[in-house]
């Protein structure tokens, strides 16, 4: 029984004990405009997190013009947001709670706004790097606090899943919309326009967080030394992928020893970080490595592939954009036929079939060169496109039922974190493959991509059978 619950003290209570009775707790404050805002400025914020991971891959070679960036500066203008956004989701939930999920929120929001604004005005390649980490630092705040805010505003069960699909929803629309609004912005202004769409976003983010009441703070330790340590260790790793040459070898050494110190930091923590306890689940080791190939697979290609598109075929950015538009548009519809299946048959068929498609994906794109049809090319981009997006949902939710309830926030976190940090990783290592050549580059990473969702996908057949 919650304090809120407890029946009031009886009469003659203060009278027998000489003491005045308890006095009654205060009431919660009431959410000002009801649930709608909190959703509507969650959403808003999560969509703007997602769009800017999407939205830059097609305005890369105008970037490189514009600031003289090569190759390498490329990758690092796309893992200069992710590399960040990766490392500080690991603890990022637990700030949110020490703080309250909407001074998190509105914190983020403000710095990522502020930063999107420094990413449109930057003179050169390292204000533009320097103000995308930051934006990545504050999309990591941003993202496990948007979703508290859903949680909180939302008392009954049903009514919150429905919102919480609906928070998911934004960040599906954002992945689809991205490379064609980067496309239209690039091409219709400049690349900048890019980074100042968000500014408008943000301040109707802001605008409705004024009408949700604030969250209280709860405790909730923190493991600055496991995040630092994995901070260095990530960045470390990005760098080798992507610089090559001798420095690359001192990079993944330096990598490695600060994994190792991470590891053991976290296995003697009281409450670490990352509790490695949860790895000896064989649902939570298939779906982290099953979701980080996905990962590698999805935005890999779309990487490879905008820079395929715009420098071998000569399209221009909308163009490019364009080409993406029946592979992205069709996630959401995907999703939610994965949830379907998955509630009828249990989630390791969705899993299993969806990675075997998109296998089946990117081998028919081997057959893609400069001569294929640019119809042939879009349409043939669809079944990777379908095979992540059926596998994902069911890959998630088979986490968050393999774990504690008390650990399922730092299950998804984990999940992400891994996620995205694949999703630097294989800008990295697929951006230094480019260097020698795009059009040879291309069944390189294909190639990768596939054996991948292969030996993931062979995993998945160990996940439990019956339904969700």
């Amino acid at each position: 029984m919650t304090p809120t619950d407890r029946p009031p003290a009886p009469v003659g209570t203060a009278a027998r004990t000489g003491r005045p009775a308890p006095a009654a707790p205060a009431p919660p404050a009431p959410r000002r405009g009801g649930p709608g805002p909190a959703l509507a400025a969650a959403l808003l914020g999560f969509a703007l997190i997602t769009l800017d991971s999407s939205v830059v891959n097609v305005a890369l070679p105008a970037i490189g013009a514009g600031l003289g960036a090569g190759m390498s500066g490329l990758q690092w203008v796309v893992d200069a947001y992710t590399l960040p956004f990766a490392a500080l989701l690991l603890s990022s939930g637990a700030l949110a709670d020490r703080i309250g999920a909407s001074r998190a929120y509105a914190a983020g929001v403000v710095v990522f706004t502020l930063a999107s604004a420094a990413c449109g005005l930057a003179p050169g390649l390292p204000g533009l790097l320097s103000a995308r980490a930051v934006q990545g630092v504050a999309a990591a705040v941003m993202l496990p606090a948007s979703l508290a805010l859903v949680r909180e505003a939302y008392g009954d069960p049903a009514r919150r899943a429905r919102a919480v699909s609906l928070w998911a929803a934004g960040g599906t629309v954002a992945v689809a919309l991205g490379p064609v609004a980067g496309g239209a912005l690039t091409t219709a202004w400049s690349w900048r326009a890019i980074f100042f769409v968000n500014l408008p976003l943000g301040l109707l983010a802001l605008a409705l967080l004024t009408r949700v009441a604030r969250s209280a703070r709860r405790p909730a330790p923190l493991d600055l030394p496991g995040q630092l340590t994995a901070v260095v260790a990530l960045a470390a790793l990005t760098f080798a992928a992507i610089e090559g040459g001798t420095e690359a070898w001192w990079a993944l050494g330096t990598a490695l020893v600060f994994f190792a110190v991470f590891l053991v930091i976290e296995a003697r923590r009281r409450h670490p970080m990352v509790p490695l306890g949860l790895f000896r689940d064989t649902t939570v080791v298939v779906a982290v490595t099953a979701g980080a190939s996905a990962t590698v697979a999805f935005y890999g290609m779309v990487f490879v592939f905008s820079l395929f598109f715009q420098q071998v075929l000569g399209l221009s950015a909308l163009g490019a954009g364009l080409m993406f538009l029946p592979m992205t548009g069709l996630l959401a519809a995907v999703n939610v036929l994965s949830a379907k299946v998955a509630a009828r048959y249990g989630a390791r068929v969705p899993i299993v079939v969806g990675q075997v498609v998109a296998v089946a994906g990117l081998l028919g794109l081997l057959a893609v060169d400069a001569d294929t049809p640019r119809v042939a090319q879009a349409l043939l981009l669809v079944p990777l496109a379908l095979g992540c997006g059926f596998t994902l949902p069911p890959l998630i939710a088979s986490m968050m039922e393999a774990v504690p309830a008390e650990r399922a926030g730092t299950a998804a976190g984990l999940l992400n974190a891994i996620r995205q940090t694949a999703g630097a990783l294989a800008v990295a290592v697929f951006g230094s493959l480019a260097a020698s050549g795009v059009a040879g580059s291309l069944r390189a990473s294909l190639l990768i991509s596939a054996g991948l969702l292969t030996l993931t996908a062979v995993a998945s057949l160990r996940l439990p059978r019956g339904r969700a």
